[in-house]
């Protein structure tokens, strides 16, 4: 059996926790939602502007979603 290298308690926000959950949140909210957003759009007839289209919501929907489990994190601490 390994020896145990030890634990850690961060203080306060645990950023790793909210890198991980704002990946995983990211995917499963703002896909759906360039998506869904993406067939009212019109205008979007090249690839190229449908990359662009979702590049630009898909960071609003990261920006907001990592914001609010920052702020989340922060107020359970």
């Amino acid at each position: 059996m390994p020896e145990h290298i030890g634990t850690t308690d961060p203080e306060g926000v645990d950023f790793g926790w909210v890198m991980q959950m704002t990946f995983v949140l990211t995917i499963v909210i703002g896909a759906p939602v360039v998506a869904l957003l993406g067939l009212w759009v019109g205008g979007l007839t090249t690839w190229m502007d449908k990359l662009e289209f979702a590049v630009r919501v898909g960071s609003v929907v990261w920006i907001i979603t990592a914001g609010g489990l920052y702020a989340y994190a922060r107020r359970r601490h």
